[in-house]
């Protein structure tokens, strides 16, 4: 079904196929948990592209690969020549011609999409501007563990929708069949060709769309709530009184919570702003007079909060992709 397989964007699998990676990640989990080995990639060899650093990202490919057994070069910015003196083009043929498999997290969609037609084996989306398909994969694992289904879960997405996360959720829950709502003010809504895309699928798969500008009406009934940093990697300190004055309104609070469904939990890609024990935190608490930002910290330690359990589960979803990828993997 995958073998020899991109995986660059959810929009490009069916519904069952994402609930047969979701099968694998939750047997591979287990097997995991159970100190059984199953390195079925032994001899194989994968390279990390990173122009975007990341914790969750590069731990979770790397300790996947090593799982699977293969062999896991790491590039950060200053360690590959692609898009400076080679091109994209040219960077994929030759990576493909010595790794199996090529993992790209960085900035336009474009770029890996140009990776993955040139490679000449799998190349996997660890994230861009527009999608982090990757990170819906562990969000899936992780509401389908708490609630047992994701069919007809109701999920908010509170904060800045028009970039990866806002895209990749609603094209997600699309697939899914689940309820998806973007709580913001207007002009930071999905795009508009997204969207329509979007509701097209939803028509197949009974999932609903919502973009509602008051906060409390958009969590009603809901079973996820979810946010992510109001400023993305890279971009300037300008935008962050702008972000912060817009988007005030829909910070994850105790409030909230309360106004969602009563098994409501919250969740988080990470990193998050909760409270001020980052550099970035006292320089921000410092120029705003802010302790938090998208979400609250009495929320952030709550026993509804499930951010851990679904940045682990980045692992177990990472090396789905990559069994079923390189190998064919299905689960057991």
């Amino acid at each position: 079904m995958f073998k020899g397989k991109n995986f660059l964007k959810l929009i490009d699998f069916s519904t069952d196929e994402i609930t047969a990676l979701l099968d694998l990640a939750a047997d591979l989990k287990a097997k995991k948990k159970h100190g059984i080995p199953h390195d079925i990639c032994r001899g194989k060899n994968i390279a990390l592209i990173f122009e975007k650093t990341s914790t969750r990202t590069r731990c979770s490919f790397e300790v996947a690969g090593y799982d699977l057994g293969m062999g896991v070069t790491y590039l950060d910015p200053t360690g590959s020549q692609i898009g400076k003196k080679e091109s994209i083009a040219d960077t994929a043929r030759v990576l493909g011609r010595i790794y199996d498999g090529i993992e790209y997290r960085g900035y336009g969609q474009e770029i890996v999409e140009e990776l993955g037609k040139y490679a000449g084996v799998p190349v996997w989306n660890g994230l861009t501007n527009e999608f982090h398909p990757t990170q819906i994969l562990a969000d899936f694992l992780t509401v389908r563990e708490r609630f047992g289904t994701l069919k007809g879960i109701k999920l908010v997405y509170c904060g800045d929708a028009r970039y990866n996360m806002g895209n990749s959720l609603m094209v997600g829950c699309a697939k899914m069949g689940m309820d998806f709502v973007a709580a913001a003010p207007e002009k930071y809504f999905p795009d508009k060709a997204l969207i329509a895309q979007c509701e097209e699928i939803a028509k197949e798969t009974g999932a609903t769309l919502s973009f509602e500008s008051d906060p409390i009406k958009a969590v009603e009934n809901a079973n996820v709530i979810y946010t992510d940093v109001w400023v993305s990697m890279g971009e300037p300190y300008e935008v962050w009184e702008e972000r912060i004055k817009d988007l005030s309104p829909y910070r994850v609070t105790k409030a909230l919570m309360d106004a969602a469904a009563d098994n409501a939990v919250f969740m988080h890609c990470l990193p998050a702003f909760h409270d001020l024990k980052t550099t970035i935190g006292k320089e921000m608490g410092e120029k705003f007079g802010i302790t938090e930002m998208e979400v609250t910290d009495e929320v952030f330690e709550s026993e509804r909060s499930i951010v851990f359990d679904e940045a682990e589960n980045r692992m177990h979803t990472i090396k789905a992709v990559m069994a079923a990828t390189l190998k064919g993997a299905v689960a057991e």
